[in-house]
């Protein structure tokens, strides 16, 4: 008996979803999708469509989603490089990827690192309820999203959620310090330290925070650390509102302000 050829279309709709559960995405610290603990294998054309959907939670007009991905190719090759992707997509048994007639979007069986952060950041900025451990332990860990990669709308991407962590970072370790949680302050003020450590506004912070506990000489070296990183990068000096922080600090000191 013959077998039925199907379209890439058809066979992706075919596939009934996880047979066992969710999958997870990681896009943090590198690409990694696994169904419970297991890693799934794709190629690196379904991999970055997979990333590409997973950081635009609404639908995507096919069109659009290929001539983004493959925007070196003409509009028949992009087209015929996003049903290749997409035929891949669906080899490894899962459905992975929604076709909503010319829009395509992640099933809700894939659950994506970067959308849990995202929403754990925003809560944090937009609102004054209480952070917690989890909070800190989720935006701490963080990592870079897609290390190695470096499409346009990889870079764009990437800049925006490493804005967004920093802000969180900031605004948890000032809430932390108000709470004399000291420990979950100072751990947040160095995660935004590490994340951009030309960051002022993270300096300031984490000094507030040493200050609060009374650990002068932890303030003052993270002062000098800041002074340091800012002269060798930048060839400027610590902002009035950083060096304000710790000047009675240092006996006779002649600290250089810059407004």
């Amino acid at each position: 008996m013959a077998v039925r050829e199907l379209s890439p279309e058809s066979a992706l709709e075919s596939v009934s979803g996880p047979r066992d559960g969710s999958l997870d995405l990681a896009l943090l610290k590198g690409f990694d999708l696994t169904h419970r603990g297991r890693r799934v294998s794709l190629p690196l054309s379904a991999q970055r469509l997979m990333a590409f959907l997973a950081l635009n939670e609404r639908p995507l007009l096919r069109v659009y989603v290929a001539g983004t991905l493959w925007t070196d190719s003409s509009e028949e090759h992009s087209s015929g490089s996003l049903r290749s992707a997409l035929w891949r997509l669906q080899r490894p048994g899962h459905k992975l990827v929604e076709l909503q007639g010319d829009h395509l979007c992640l099933t809700e069986h894939v659950h994506v690192d970067v959308r849990l952060v995202e929403v754990v950041a925003r809560r944090l900025i937009s609102s004054s309820q209480a952070v917690s451990a989890d909070d800190l332990h989720l935006l701490a860990s963080g990592g870079e999203l897609l290390p190695g990669w470096y499409d346009d709308w990889i870079l764009v991407e990437r800049e925006r959620l490493r804005q967004l962590r920093l802000h969180a970072l900031e605004t948890m370790c000032v809430q932390f310090t108000q709470q004399e949680r000291w420990s979950e302050a100072i751990l947040a003020g160095l995660a935004a330290v590490e994340g951009e450590p030309l960051r002022e506004s993270a300096h300031r912070t984490l000094i507030q925070a040493y200050l609060a506990e009374g650990n002068c000489a932890e303030a003052v070296r993270q002062y000098r650390f800041c002074e340091t990183v800012l002269h060798r990068e930048l060839g400027i000096q610590p902002s009035s509102s950083v060096t304000r922080l710790v000047e009675a600090l240092i006996p006779g000191s002649t600290l250089r302000s810059q407004a």
